[in-house]
């Protein structure tokens, strides 16, 4: 194990003109230039840049607050903090003056990176002496389901082993590889996995935005090995008319987190690249635990999200009584004797040892984890529980929509009305086309009794999306 700095520099010596990054623009970024930066050159500009931070007062040990968008310019200031022992923050680059202020009042970081710093250009590119360790590899932030925002610490410190790092091989991720990273990199899952490709001497394909074709393009045009999206990115590539066009025989294994996979979309892919290159995996950014599950497992437990790889996870009800195998509960997990990570504005949800996210699932008699939904997103409607997942899933299906939201909207009648929120690809599509879709595939009372159009977008790029912050909205 080394300090991440001196990783970065022992993969310059070893292969200098290699490509570190490439950047590559989509249509929703017309002036961002594609552009690639090597090993070497990323060594020896990062060295500038440290010196540069250094001279700006960035010390070991502080938080340095980064809201740059997807960019080389991005990598580099998390290497300049990591080269001086100091701890990325990474935060969105389109927050709010107000909820970016909120941040860095919790943070209090000793630079804040929202622009492109150039580095001084009489500092020395020679490298940092000593080596640094940065006691936390990354300190990113959480609105949750509340919209406040809390820091996340991670209880590694900022040291990797290049020759055998954790992505290794894992999930089809070989070192010197390509991955291809289409998410932005302020979400904790494109962060740690691009961090980790770059870590191992892979080069990194980097997109501004996502964009389903121009990712089929990617894969081909850089023969990716590996990619980690989420199921909204999925659902959209696999609605590009042609997508069988696109040769895609190259990647050796894709991973999806962060949000629930609709089953069919799964299976889509699944049926598209091979079982033994889907992976999925689920966790927090607190990583308390983590299930994994290739596609050949999961076909054999179709839904699950796994059992637990990392750390204990159990399903209780609202007293804290283990719930039979098959029936939902609250999840629940238990890490080791190392904390995983600490809270900055916030405290864990925690009972006896064990922590929770507010997920709510269940598990099968073989101990196979299946999730139903977040505890803060249940709707109840007129007694009944719903959850907007599940409603959400089966919009997903509609070869019309290409992007939903489910929320409860308070109702005079039922306490809660099911409300979705759809982006389609056709406006000739009705109201009542989608109920008329949703009979067969839900009961009548989880069918929404009202739909909102959304000319974009309703989840952002990493798939997440703020019910509360929708809910507000609609009160």
């Amino acid at each position: 194990m080394m300090p991440i700095g001196a990783a970065i520099r022992w993969l310059a010596e070893r292969d200098p003109g290699r490509p570190s990054i490439t950047i590559v623009p989509t249509p929703q970024t017309p002036d961002v230039q594609r552009r690639t930066i090597t090993r070497v050159e990323l060594e020896l500009h990062t060295n500038k840049l440290a010196r540069t931070y250094e001279r700006m007062g960035v010390k070991e040990g502080d938080f340095v607050t980064i809201g740059l968008p997807n960019s080389i310019e991005f990598f580099e200031a998390c290497i300049a903090a990591w080269k001086l022992g100091a701890v990325p923050q990474p935060v969105s680059y389109r927050l709010p003056d107000r909820e970016r202020q909120e941040i860095i009042e919790l943070a209090k970081p000793s630079l804040v990176v929202t622009s492109v710093i150039d580095a001084d250009p009489d500092v020395s590119d020679e490298p940092l002496l000593p080596d640094r360790t940065s006691p936390s590899m990354k300190a990113p932030t959480s609105g949750g389901s509340t919209g406040r925002p809390k820091i996340i610490v991670a209880g590694q410190p900022g040291l990797t082993d290049p020759e055998n790092a954790g992505l290794g091989g894992l999930f089809g991720a070989p070192p010197d590889g390509v991955q291809l990273v289409p998410g932005p990199l302020y979400h904790n899952g494109p962060f740690v996995f691009s961090t980790g490709g770059l870590f191992i001497g892979q080069h990194l394909v980097v997109m501004p935005r996502f964009d389903p074709v121009t990712t089929l393009q990617a894969f081909e045009e850089f023969s990716v090995d590996f990619a980690m999206l989420v199921p909204t990115m999925m659902t959209r590539m696999l609605k590009v008319p042609d997508r069988e066009r696109y040769d895609l025989s190259s990647l050796k294994g894709i991973l999806h987190l962060a949000a629930p996979c609709p089953p069919h979309v799964k299976e889509g892919w699944i049926d598209w690249i091979g079982a033994e290159k889907v992976w999925e995996l689920y966790a927090g950014t607190e990583a308390q635990g983590v299930t994994i599950i290739s596609g050949t497992e999961w076909i054999a437990h179709r839904g699950t999200i796994g059992k637990p790889a990392e750390g204990s996870m159990r399903v209780t009800d609202a007293d804290g009584n283990e719930m039979p195998r098959g029936e939902v509960g609250e999840i629940w997990m238990k890490v080791g004797d190392v904390p995983t990570y600490r809270y900055i504005g916030a405290e864990a949800r925690s009972r006896d040892g064990w922590e929770s996210l507010g997920d709510m699932g269940w598990m099968d008699e073989d101990g196979y984890l299946y999730i139903a939904d977040r505890r803060t997103d249940l709707i109840l409607a007129g007694g009944a529980n719903i959850y907007p997942a599940e409603v959400e899933a089966a919009l997903e299906e509609h070869p019309a929509v290409l992007s939903c939201a489910v929320i409860g909207i308070p109702d005079e009648d039922l306490g809660q009305r099911v409300h979705a929120l759809v982006q389609l690809s056709d406006d000739s599509v009705t109201d009542d086309d989608l109920r008329v879709f949703l009979k067969d595939r839900l009961v009548q009372y989880k069918i929404p009794r009202s739909f909102e159009r959304s000319d974009g977008p309703v989840r952002d790029d990493a798939g997440k999306v703020r019910r509360s912050a929708l809910v507000e909205e609609r009160s």
